[in-house]
């Protein structure tokens, strides 16, 4: 059932593709749903800006011309898939070990959209463990770090970003003041990036049930 949700709202996603743009492409299943979608139209875009080498590999593989985000000052949008996205419309992302790069890039989008099943649209955060990327040198401080917010560690074993560093996924966070954690967080010596997006929130978020697809904004 999920596959054919995931699909569903890749496909309403295409809808807010501007035409002759550059545009974000983030990574999980979800978005390899809208990249294919995507190749559809892709006469209608200059190029896409992808957030890891699986989405690359996949733009690629359906002839979409891949741009360098250092060639580009904005990108008019990103889209992009969440572990978990609240009514807030904060994210957990970086199951898939992409946050980094994925932060990066919506960073400099002019409007990020979130493309869900209703499998990941809750009320509020639901215990998912909030992914951490590591330079390795600092696996041990940085969890040592995470112990002392409450949370539980843990290593991702057999996993190296595209960034050449590691992921702890924290369990059992506290998520009360999400935009306070997620600075302390990043503030934590050796991380590179958490996979709170709480500052950088999705501007426009499309949720796929079994009959519609519902449109949020802010």
């Amino acid at each position: 059932m999920f596959d054919t949700l995931k699909k569903s709202v890749a496909i309403s996603a295409i809808n807010y593709i501007p035409k002759n743009s550059i545009i974000g492409i983030g990574s999980g299943s979800t978005v390899n749903f809208f990249i294919k979608e995507l190749s559809f139209i892709s006469h209608s875009i200059q190029g896409a800006v992808p957030s890891s080498s699986v989405s690359e590999a996949l733009l690629k593989k359906f002839n979409i011309p891949i741009v360098d985000l250092n060639t580009l000052t904005s990108l008019d949008i990103y889209i992009d898939s969440a572990d978990q996205i609240n009514y807030s419309m904060e994210m957990i992302k970086g199951g898939g070990g992409a946050l980094t790069r994925e932060k990066i890039i919506a960073s400099v989008s002019k409007t990020f959209l979130c493309i869900v099943d209703q499998s990941k649209y809750v009320k509020k955060f639901d215990n998912f463990p909030v992914p951490v990327e590591v330079i390795p040198i600092s696996l041990n401080s940085v969890s040592r770090e995470v112990v002392k917010l409450g949370g539980i560690p843990e290593y991702r074993k057999n996993f190296i970003t595209d960034n050449g560093n590691y992921i702890i996924d924290m369990h059992n966070l506290c998520i009360n003041n999400s935009v306070f954690l997620e600075k302390h967080i990043n503030n934590i010596p050796g991380v590179v990036s958490v996979g709170l997006f709480c500052i950088r929130k999705a501007d426009l978020l499309l949720v796929s049930y079994v009959n519609k697809v519902d449109k949020i904004s802010l």
